[in-house]
């Protein structure tokens, strides 16, 4: 099994788009969701939140980001955005 030390991201520079993360405040779990874009040199990233279903905008000096497992839908449910292909 992976421990979550594995996944851990540091200031965005370990991220990139299609990665899944989640973001953590005192170890509760605020948001969720794949990374759609990252500004490296300003430590933020924006991701679509499987949570809320919003896009995010994330603070890596805000939130402890981690990667997470990807997410798997039953075949019988739509993604919760559009997926480009």
């Amino acid at each position: 099994m992976t421990t979550q030390e594995e996944f851990a991201a540091t200031a965005g520079e370990d991220l990139s788009p299609g990665d899944v993360v989640e973001a953590r405040r005192g170890g509760r779990l605020l948001h969720r969701g794949t990374v759609t874009d990252v500004a490296h040199n300003q430590g933020l990233l924006w991701i679509m939140d499987t949570l809320t279903g919003g896009r995010r905008l994330l603070d890596h000096s805000e939130l402890e980001i981690t990667r997470a497992p990807a997410l798997e839908l039953p075949a019988d449910v739509p993604p919760p955005f559009p997926v480009a292909g």
